[in-house]
């Protein structure tokens, strides 16, 4: 199964509750958790918390390191079906919404190259993205079509693919198809309780270390990793040590982004008919979850 859905939902608790009812093992799907170190911003449940119940793709990467979504399509899938060979209900659990899909459905990730993106990247700092654009156009016209020549990240992306593969980049993804039967539950929360719960947990954070955490990453790599130090709260963090943004403002900028980030999770999984919708606040939401589990075949342990 998956349990899905927007930053502040409450997911990773009610992930517990279904491994312990069902004998489940939770496999991560948020990208910023797949790195050591970044605990405190991306909400990291600590060890003392998950009750024995074993956690996959959590603490893989180091902060210098560049997440990759088709590295984290293998790594996850082999979580997913060691721990159905083992008997156990693998629970995949996050609001990354190209690493849900590229962990359950049929889809072809390809694959990426450091030096060749590099390459690509020196082009269009140096050409400028229209010129970068301008050779997608001329080797990949369709993938040009979708995507913006302002979207340099994406024009790199799919000239890197079409070098590394020789053949098409597909700028949007296929058809909603599981790879393996699924059933996929999203929490939901009106939006004026989810800004007031994303508000409260930021200004959380920051009474819990997060500033203290982001200086103690630097020294292994986080202003060097540009995934990481782009996570939403680490990257204000560092403005604040940098003495660019004051401690109100970064909370504040943390805040706005945050809530900016779970519009695009939301459009992520709205068209999605398969998906299962619960709402977070209601009193009864285990006994919920539980029952759409039972209509699947699920029993609990």
């Amino acid at each position: 199964m998956a349990l899905v859905g927007a930053t502040a939902t409450g997911k990773s608790a009610l992930a517990l509750e279904l491994a312990q009812a069902c004998g489940g093992e939770i496999v991560n799907a948020d990208a910023m958790q797949l790195y050591r170190g970044l605990d405190i911003g991306t909400a990291k449940l600590p060890l003392s918390e998950r009750r024995g119940i074993p956690h996959h793709q959590l603490d893989v990467l180091e902060p210098s390191q560049e997440a990759s979504v088709a590295r984290y399509q293998r790594a996850a899938r082999e979580d997913l079906d060691a721990i159905a060979a083992r008997g156990r209900l693998p629970i995949l659990v996050g609001g990354s919404g190209l690493y849900v899909r590229a962990a359950l459905d049929a889809l072809d990730i390809p694959p990426t190259d450091p030096d060749v993106r590099a390459r690509w990247e020196a082009y269009a700092a140096e050409h400028g993205s229209d010129a970068a654009h301008a050779t997608l156009a001329q080797i990949d016209p369709v993938a040009a079509q979708h995507i913006l020549p302002t979207n340099t990240r994406r024009v790199v992306r799919a000239l890197e693919v079409n070098e590394l593969t020789g053949e098409p980049f597909r700028a949007a993804l296929s058809g909603r198809v599981y790879r393996v039967p699924t059933l996929t539950i999203a929490l939901r929360i009106d939006r004026a309780s989810l800004d007031h719960r994303i508000a409260t947990r930021t200004a959380a954070m920051w009474r819990a270390g997060l500033v203290a955490e982001v200086a103690a990453l630097i020294p292994l790599g986080l202003r060097e990793g540009r995934t990481a130090r782009a996570a939403i709260g680490y990257q204000q963090a560092l403005r604040q040590l940098d003495g660019d943004l004051s401690q109100e403002a970064a909370i504040e900028d943390t805040t706005r982004a945050t809530r900016r980030y779970v519009r695009r999770q939301e459009s992520w999984l709205r068209p999605d008919a398969r998906v299962h919708w619960l709402d977070a606040e209601q009193p009864n939401l285990r006994e919920r979850a539980l029952a759409l589990l039972a209509g699947a075949g699920v029993p609990s342990a």
